[in-house]
């Protein structure tokens, strides 16, 4: 932890009246939980504060408080501009391009770009929501229920409910801190990462009838066809990635999501330790950490999703 630079933030919140704080398009459970965490906190301390998504609050995350806050557009009028959980600023969208640089960057994805004023990034931490578990006491924040239930969603999500291979110690330590409030592990377990509209059902069952497997790589393809087959409403992968992961004998976990902008969205999942798959999705100008990264490229699902198998069987040595 870097004593100055926490520092350095905290009198910026203090000062701070009027706050802007965003997360990535397609956001997550450690964007929305980081989101809320954040933001609610500041708005018991007083402050008015904008939580911004780009394509919204997904559905499955309803069971949150504070959730009916987040809004898909920014004000004008701020005086500090947050972003959580973005490893690069594009991740924030379209709207944000001509917004100004973050004031405060706060991330816990080893290929983050340092794109803010202060950037407070810890790539050791499982989740940025773990990073804000820690900090927030530190600046003057109390952590109510709310606002544990949406840090512990961060971390239970993005660990995969504690079964990727960056789980420490630290990090129960952290999801026990978050359960004193009050809030109830099992119960957020069951929302954020078990429970499946019956539309996200129907999507899983086309990308698992989809699954492919060679060079040790697994992966699951998503397309337009699909999700308007479906009745999914959503432009992710319903989670699907995290069901793949789960699958025996292989090295890497894939899915690769058609999107109706000519765009394809790919996920990567580190199936055994010592993988390392951020630097694949960093050259598809994606990010993320060593267990899991993403990338969204321009071009047809067919092409795409050829070169991407090749420059990862490549890339690992598989």
């Amino acid at each position: 932890m870097d004593n100055q630079l926490s520092g350095e933030i905290k009198l910026r919140l203090a000062n701070a009246n009027k706050v802007v704080i965003a997360s990535h398009v397609r956001p997550d459970g450690d964007a929305i939980g980081s989101l809320l965490g954040l933001g609610l906190a500041l708005r018991d301390a007083g402050k008015k504060v904008e939580m911004v998504l780009a394509d919204g609050a997904p559905a499955s995350f309803k069971f949150l408080e504070g959730i009916d806050l987040i809004k898909k557009e920014p004000g004008t009028d701020h005086d500090i501009f947050i972003t959580v959980d973005c490893a690069d600023f594009k991740r924030t969208g379209k709207i944000f391009e001509n917004f100004g640089q973050p004031d405060i960057n706060i991330d816990h994805h080893k290929t983050n770009e340092n794109f803010g004023k202060l950037n407070l990034i810890e790539a050791e931490e499982v989740a940025t929501a773990a990073i804000l578990t820690n900090h927030l006491p530190a600046w003057g924040f109390k952590i109510t229920k709310p606002i544990a239930a949406a840090l512990l969603t961060g971390i239970l999500t993005d660990t995969l409910g504690f079964r990727t291979s960056n789980i420490t110690p630290e990090a129960l330590r952290q999801a026990a801190q978050l359960m004193e409030t009050g809030v109830d592990l099992p119960e957020i377990y069951m929302q954020s990462l078990v429970r499946k509209s019956f539309p996200a059902a129907r999507y899983w069952g086309a990308g698992l009838s989809s699954l492919e497997s060679k060079h040790g790589i697994v992966w699951g393809t998503l397309t337009l066809a699909d999700r308007k087959s479906a009745g999914y409403g959503g432009n992710d992968d319903a989670d699907l990635i995290n069901m793949i992961s789960a699958i025996d004998g292989n090295k890497v976990g894939m899915v690769f999501v058609e999107q109706s902008n000519n765009h394809v969205k790919i996920s990567w999942r580190a199936l055994q330790p010592g993988i390392d798959v951020s630097p694949i999705a960093k050259h598809f100008k994606g990010g993320g950490h060593a267990a899991a990264a993403g990338a969204d490229i321009e071009g047809s699902l067919v092409d795409i999703q050829k070169e991407v198998l090749k420059q990862t069987r490549e890339l690992l040595n598989l």
